[in-house]
């Protein structure tokens, strides 16, 4: 990294047994104060409907077959977005110690975690519900980025408040956190990094407390099998040289270039003219201290934010500006259909659906091959063409009868069939029954921007203005995904 590697090179090691010099430290009672709701149980039909079926569309993230437990995006029935945590069925055994842990991390409450808003045990089925972060994983942003490098300033930002939601964390009792590393922050639509609340439990009863290479976890955890509150502090320091190199670098090899002085190999070379020799000599003088091989040799997490506190650059400027990435309050451009649903339109709607037609729905426009299947089948068919001749003359009490008569028969799943009826029933005045027809429609089809729009024209209708809009927002999202991709 040029001239300023040299500097930083010829005075960040100072030694092993340095003390973390500690600055004031920060009023850190204003994190605590969160608008979520209260942890609460959910029923598995619930977070089926809420994850459309645990489609593998929602998939967001899931882990290996030694640990096969699988994270999906979903949206509860009040629209807010959340995570699904699925474990595996023969991890936590022992319902009742499940219901205490996820009851005691459920318990803690700060804006710098992705905090757990719920789970679900029924039968076999262990579920955890946390607040959903639609802005990637650390790992996106520090290994695999699209338009720009992470800045010295946003990772300093990332060190401080992971810092803060482990210290809240072991303020309130939970010290342990189980393989701290880049997949496990997040980051919220504001684009500040939260700490993930799954890393607060195990992955089961009897589980490891560590997936990841060897090469990355604590040495006394390699000789025990037991994590301690000093094994999270190894790990804090493995994510402080990820920030600082912008690879995932195995702590003994970093501490042979740190020693060595070799801090070019060290340091990413995208933070060429950010990194001041100040700021990464400290930062790589307290990853060092975090990785010494004696658990009692590391600073504790107090020392840590106190150290991490003034080394705040830009602290003037949001996350999402730093992180060049929208904000929710950014408004997105609507499609026809979106105004539409804004203005609760519902000829317009109307219009568009039935120019639409069955092209987006796959199962529906190859269903006419089946024809002489048998004559209840015909009959199907014939209820559903029905249905469309009578929704094209805006006749929308037959169309309702005709595309019950055809969903009740259960032989083929239409999206497109409950969008049509959703409409029908908006333009009767039954704007409930209309909400739950798009509900149906994304469980069938969980990325289409049509089931989103009707189901915010459905919100509105029911004066319900916050959830319309973030239904609104999300089938825009959609919508450019589509346009995008194709």
């Amino acid at each position: 990294m040029g001239c300023e590697s040299s500097k930083l090179a010829s005075c960040c090691w100072t030694g092993e047994s340095g003390p973390i010099h500690e600055a004031q430290n920060p009023d850190e009672e204003k994190n605590e104060v969160s608008d979520s709701p209260a942890f609460c149980e959910f029923t598995f039909e619930q977070l089926r409907i809420a994850t459309s079926a645990f489609a593998v569309e929602n998939i967001v993230s899931e882990h290996g077959e030694k640990a096969p437990n699988v994270v999906y995006k979903g949206k509860l029935e009040n629209q807010r977005p959340v995570a699904v945590k699925r474990f595996n069925r023969s991890a936590w055994p022992d319902s009742r110690q499940f219901l205490e842990e996820a009851r005691a991390v459920g318990q803690l409450r700060n804006n710098r975690l992705a905090n757990l808003l719920g789970c679900c045990c029924e039968g076999d089925e262990r579920l955890l519900v946390a607040e959903f972060m639609p802005k990637e994983t650390l790992a996106k942003h520090l290994f695999h980025w699209d338009t720009q490098p992470m800045k010295w300033a946003m990772r300093l930002r990332v060190a401080l408040y992971i810092a803060q939601a482990l210290e809240y964390c072991t303020g309130k009792g939970r010290a342990l956190y189980h393989d701290l590393n880049a997949y496990r922050i997040l980051f919220g639509e504001d684009g500040d990094p939260r700490l993930s609340c799954f890393g607060l439990m195990k992955n089961s009863r009897d589980g490891k407390s560590y997936s990841t290479n060897l090469a990355f976890t604590p040495p006394e955890y390699l000789r025990t099998g037991r994590i301690t509150p000093e094994s999270v502090i190894f790990s804090f320091g493995t994510l402080l040289l990820d920030l600082i190199s912008g690879k995932h670098i195995p702590p003994s090899h970093a501490l042979d270039l740190i020693k060595d002085r070799n801090l070019e190999m060290l340091t990413d070379s995208c933070l060429e003219g950010q990194l001041s020799t100040d700021d990464g000599t400290e930062l790589v003088r307290i990853a060092s201290r975090c990785l010494q091989y004696e658990p009692r040799e590391r600073p504790n997490l107090k020392s840590l934010v106190t150290a991490l506190y003034p080394l705040q650059k830009e602290s003037e400027v949001p996350s999402h500006v730093l992180m060049g990435i929208s904000c929710d309050g950014e408004t997105m451009p609507l499609s026809p259909l979106g105004e539409a649903c804004l203005k609760t339109d519902l000829t317009a709607i109307h219009e568009i659906l039935e120019a639409l037609g069955y092209k987006d729905d796959g199962g529906a426009a190859t269903e006419l091959s089946f024809q002489m299947w048998t004559d209840q089948m015909l009959e199907t068919l014939n209820s559903k063409k029905k249905g469309d001749v009578a929704f094209k003359n805006k006749d929308f009490s037959a169309a309702i009868e005709c595309y019950t008569q055809f969903i009740d028969v259960g032989t083929m799943a239409s999206p497109t069939v409950y969008a049509r009826r959703s409409l029908s029933y908006l333009m009767s005045d039954m704007p409930q029954e209309a909400l739950n027809d798009t509900v149906q429609a994304q469980v069938i089809s969980p990325v289409w921007h049509i089931a989103s729009y009707l189901q915010a024209a459905s919100l509105f209708t029911l004066g319900r203005e916050n959830e319309a809009q973030i239904a609104l927002r999300e089938a825009a999202i959609l919508e450019e995904e589509k346009n995008a991709s194709s």
